[in-house]
């Protein structure tokens, strides 16, 4: 019995031994005095067990057959392989004229183990790439298109070699375009 229930229990005992009415237990549960009257019946007629949810232990009206849940999925492992649920659930409707909603293959995909969701997935290793100790080991170059004369000149991009252990700008050159020439031209004037 849930936490709820054995509440009520305890109520509608206290209830028959006489020790509150049933107006003061309709308050203390929160529901009306004829659902109390109406407990308190079931309670005499049948006992504790009165009390359990009588849905309980049953499955739901809205579960789906058996063969359905083996037809989709045998569906889905055979020609449908490696397809998510969103697009598995597209061709069983269209294609095959299945009547079931996305989340039901979803769940029922991932418990027959041909779909992982995303927060089940192994993330990438991922090494960082770490600064270079010394300097000038490494020099990173990039370029830069961008109007840097606020209209007073034309737009032009802008090449800077910078050293990855230190940070610093080592050479800046302003430029046309950003092309294997400009780079060679830069580097030329860099070393």
């Amino acid at each position: 019995m849930s936490d709820k229930e054995l509440k009520r229990l305890s109520v509608l005992q206290e209830i028959c031994d006489q020790r509150i009415t049933q107006s003061q237990a309709a308050q203390l549960l929160h529901i009306s005095e004829r659902q109390i009257r109406r407990l308190l019946q079931k309670y005499k007629a049948q006992g504790p067990a009165a009390l359990a949810h009588a849905g309980r232990g049953q499955t739901s009206n809205c579960k789906l057959p058996e063969e359905l849940r083996l037809k989709c999925l045998n569906i889905v492992s055979d020609q449908l392989h490696g397809f998510g649920p969103t697009l598995a659930h597209e061709k069983l409707t269209t294609v095959h004229g299945f009547d079931l909603s996305v989340e039901t293959l979803r769940c029922w995909m991932i418990a027959a183990d041909l779909w992982i969701p995303r927060s089940k997935r192994l993330k990438r290793p991922y090494q960082p790439r770490y600064n270079r100790d010394c300097y000038g080991e490494l020099v990173q170059i990039d370029g830069s298109h961008h109007d840097w004369f606020e209209g007073r000149a034309a737009k032009c991009c802008l090449l800077v070699f910078i050293d990855d252990a230190t940070g610093k700008l080592q050479h800046l050159r302003f430029c046309e375009s950003e092309s294997a020439f400009d780079y060679m031209i830069s580097t030329r004037l860099y070393v």
